[in-house]
């Protein structure tokens, strides 16, 4: 255990992360596929600035309760079970907040009355806010684009720094991945999506990005370090992987940790429900960010890039266990008659190092026979 945690730390491990993709894409596509059943069957549970509405927030004081302000709303013909009453806490203090559809004009003012009356409360004390359908329109538009943009610039930049359409459509393919599952868990649990939602649906792209450039960075480095030496591309990407792995592990884990700190503490001790709200849309955006960048997006790039000449004839050829360490060792694959002969093909990455391929030779050739005259 103390030995593979130590290879953990050296980027020294030899997981078959590329010959295991399969596993992952069967894994992402059902996902996928339980997000478009989900989004037909019951769509997603907009919040008032997207669909428009009205929204009170009264004191709990004077006896009110939910059941007495869902009455409120009924005598006032309002479609209560359309509505979303929630008591919100805030340290000793408790709101009653009551969203609705959008109503006709006047109202809202008769229903605010109404609710400071049941609370023995000021009219001013109760909070009114109204957003037209029109305005929820306009947000989720400006959404759409701000997200069509930045995958466009994302796109753009991936291209000219690695110089590869390959490693820019990967990383798209992932970004497109991590928000579906996303977006997903938002209409499977019924989960309110606002507009801290969005923001934090963007903010996760960004780490997921970042997550899979570190991937790729990596690859181009061993690109560079293998050339010429025979290494295959599937080989490239496992060495990568594994050399990154720690610091993929860290880094999500450092992210993680305060997001969980907003949820459990921000969330659910002092009542802050906002901080819920970005909160859990950062927690599934962020672990599904570091899962794409190494069973997604590196997998993809590799077979979009084993198709290339340059590593067509090597296709489908990978090193695995002691062979891998071999490669990651010394730049170069194991030659077929050392595999067949010496290579103990283990996953233990501590196995006995490859010899040599002159090692194979217990004695030196012998001379050719001279043609008789």
């Amino acid at each position: 255990m103390a030995g593979g945690m130590s290879r953990l730390f050296r980027g020294e491990t030899t997981i078959n992360f590329y010959g295991r993709r399969n596993v992952g894409f069967l894994a992402s596509g059902l996902l996928v596929l339980v997000t478009i059943i989900s989004l037909f069957a019951q769509g997603l549970n907009l919040g008032m600035d997207f669909k428009g509405g009205v929204a009170f927030e009264v004191p709990v004081k004077g006896g009110i309760t939910v059941a007495k302000a869902r009455k409120i709303l009924e005598d006032n013909k309002i479609n209560a079970n359309n509505a979303k009453l929630q008591v919100l806490s805030s340290g000793n203090n408790q709101r009653i907040r009551i969203q609705t559809d959008e109503l006709k004009s006047g109202v809202a003012s008769t229903v605010q009355a109404a609710l400071a009356k049941a609370s023995g409360t000021k009219v001013n004390d109760v909070s009114l806010a109204e957003v037209s359908s029109t305005w929820g329109r306009s947000v989720t538009t400006k959404a759409i684009k701000a997200l069509l943009v930045f995958i466009l610039a994302v796109s753009l930049y991936i291209r000219f720094k690695f110089k590869q359409w390959n490693m820019a459509t990967a990383a798209i393919v992932a970004v497109i991945h991590d928000v579906a599952i996303s977006v997903g868990v938002y209409s499977v649990f019924g989960l309110e999506v606002t507009p801290a939602t969005v923001v934090a649906f963007l903010t996760i792209l960004g780490f997921s990005l970042y997550d899979t450039i570190v991937v790729f960075d990596k690859v181009i480095e061993n690109m560079d370090r293998f050339k010429g030496s025979r290494v295959s591309y599937g080989d490239i990407v496992n060495v990568s992987m594994n050399q990154v792995l720690m610091r993929s592990l860290n880094t999500s884990i450092a992210a993680l940790l305060p997001v969980l700190s907003l949820l459990v503490l921000g969330s659910g001790v002092f009542g802050a429900v906002a901080l819920r709200e970005f909160a859990l849309a950062l927690l599934v955006g962020l672990a599904t960010g570091a899962y794409s960048s190494i069973y997604i997006a590196t997998p993809l790039l590799g077979i979009l890039k084993e198709r290339s000449s340059e590593f067509s004839t090597m296709r489908g050829q990978i090193s695995v266990g002691a062979e891998m360490a071999h490669v990651m060792a010394t730049g170069a694959p194991v030659s077929r008659r050392v595999r067949a002969a010496e290579v103990n093909t283990s996953s233990d990455a501590t196995a006995v190092p490859v010899p040599a391929v002159e090692a194979i030779l217990s004695h030196p050739p012998r001379p050719r026979k001279k043609s008789r005259k």
